[in-house]
């Protein structure tokens, strides 16, 4: 992955957000942090993101939201978008995806198949 472009955590529990940004960093990422959709979408347009870890469940704008305005917004659509959910049901998989997410991944996260997950997204 670039180390120039960061990963953009989007989390809006402050203790989730902190415990995933410090093993991402521990793991040789970048991380910025957004604590709802909208200010997600302002990150991404400012920063281009290699990669959006993006909860559904947020305020002001939920990820689902956030997801469909970056994927018809010509500035964000190309910014790979991973859904973090609790919601595990096939059904929740693929309503990410057809929210626009490029990848699925339920809490409690699986951490190795999370940077895996983030490897190849941000080399495609």
């Amino acid at each position: 992955m670039s180390e120039t472009r960061p990963v953009l955590l989007v989390e809006d529990n402050e203790l989730n957000r902190d415990m995933l940004t410090r093993r991402l960093k521990r793991a040789g990422l970048a991380v910025i942090a957004a604590g709802d959709g909208a200010e997600a979408l302002r990150l991404m347009a400012e920063s281009a993101p290699a990669v959006v870890l993006m909860d559904m469940n947020l305020p002001v704008m939920d990820g689902w939201t956030a997801c469909r305005r970056a994927r018809e917004d010509a500035r964000l659509r190309h910014i790979p978008i991973i859904a973090l959910t609790a919601h595990a049901m096939e059904a929740d998989r693929r309503s990410a995806l057809e929210a626009g997410c490029d990848d699925y991944a339920t809490k409690p996260i699986d951490f190795p198949g999370l940077l895996a997950k983030i490897e190849k997204l941000s080399a495609e």
